[in-house]
């Protein structure tokens, strides 16, 4: 079948908001927790933090999120800058942690999280821990098994007691305490949600200085340097446990939030920026086929070019400001 390219610019991308399944655990707990006032995921996403940054921590995980940040801080900011509180608790004990837990749903849905993704046995292939963080939404429990809205892709799952626990004491985790959980979302004021991106801004460009990653471990690398060092990594011979990550969660996460974070920008005016988020978007995205299929030249030519966008995109988020 004969093909002309006469017509196409293989540069062009089209620019179409996302809209789709992906890695978006903790931004769709905070919608679900937040109710009919919830803004769309995408703006909380975006309000996180998350996409104004590149780590690669310890020289050995990369993750498309921001140096020393993590999802934590990130829904702290994120409930900060939308006008909502949550009470967040933690506990030592199993036992007591599921006394509270108990306590809590009788007055509505509970937030649970950080949990161990590996011991959430109602997700096919999950049979232990693999060191992986997500976040769900407790419904109801009993003497057997508690009720769970999972946000990648499993509402109302039931998982038995001891696997509950297991996962969400969340030691096999490099952040968060265990057992912890959020619950009394409460709405302090009324905030638009493209007034709450206009409000994180600041907090974008702070992340983008890569000044916040004061307890990183050694080797730890934020932004372009992240980025150079990865292309090296890959190109050098990408072991299997990064490439599994990035083309199981690090690439699909990274460019959906970049794209959401281009849209929110576009929308409260930063279009300089806007711009420059959806290169690189489309340079995170474009990793993924390349990382699958072995082309690892590719996709270290990929990350070089991303490598300077940080400091663009931060340079255009100043000059705004």
């Amino acid at each position: 079948m004969a093909f002309s390219m006469e017509n196409c610019n293989s540069q062009a991308v089209i620019d179409v908001p996302y809209r789709g399944s992906g890695p978006y655990c903790y931004a769709n707990c905070l919608v679900m927790m937040l109710g009919a006032d919830a803004p769309e995921a995408a703006a909380v996403e975006t309000v996180t933090g998350s996409p104004f940054g590149l780590q690669w921590v310890g020289g050995s995980v990369p993750f498309f999120d921001p140096y020393g940040w993590n999802p934590d801080i990130g829904i702290g900011n994120a409930l900060a800058v939308l006008g909502w509180t949550a009470d967040t608790t933690n506990e030592d004990d199993a036992g007591a942690a599921l006394d509270r837990l108990a306590s809590c749903l009788a007055h509505g849905p509970v937030m649970i999280g950080p949990v161990e993704l590996g011991h959430l046995r109602y997700q096919p292939g999950k049979a232990g821990s693999i060191g992986a963080d997500h976040y769900l939404v407790a419904l109801a429990m009993d003497s057997e098994q508690v009720t769970v809205h999972d946000p990648q892709g499993y509402p109302y799952a039931q998982l038995p007691l001891a696997d509950f626990t297991t996962a969400w004491r969340a030691d096999t985790l490099d952040y968060g305490r265990p057992y912890t959980m959020r619950t009394n979302f409460t709405r302090r004021r009324k905030v638009e949600s493209t007034d709450a991106i206009a409000a994180s801004v600041p907090h974008a460009i702070s992340w983008l200085s890569s000044e916040n990653g004061a307890d990183m471990p050694p080797g730890s690398l934020g932004n372009g340097d992240a980025a150079l060092a990865l292309a090296a990594h890959i190109e050098s011979g990408c072991d299997h446990e990064v490439r599994e990550h990035l083309i199981h969660f690090a690439v699909r996460v990274g460019a959906r939030r970049l794209a959401d974070a281009a849209a929110s920008l576009r929308r409260v005016g930063h279009t300089a920026a806007a711009a420059i988020a959806t290169e690189q978007a489309r340079l995170v995205g474009s990793l993924q086929h390349p990382l699958v299929t072995g082309d690892d030249a590719a996709a270290g030519d990929a990350l070089r070019a991303l490598a300077p966008t940080y400091d663009e995109i931060r340079a255009a988020l100043q000059h705004q400001a």
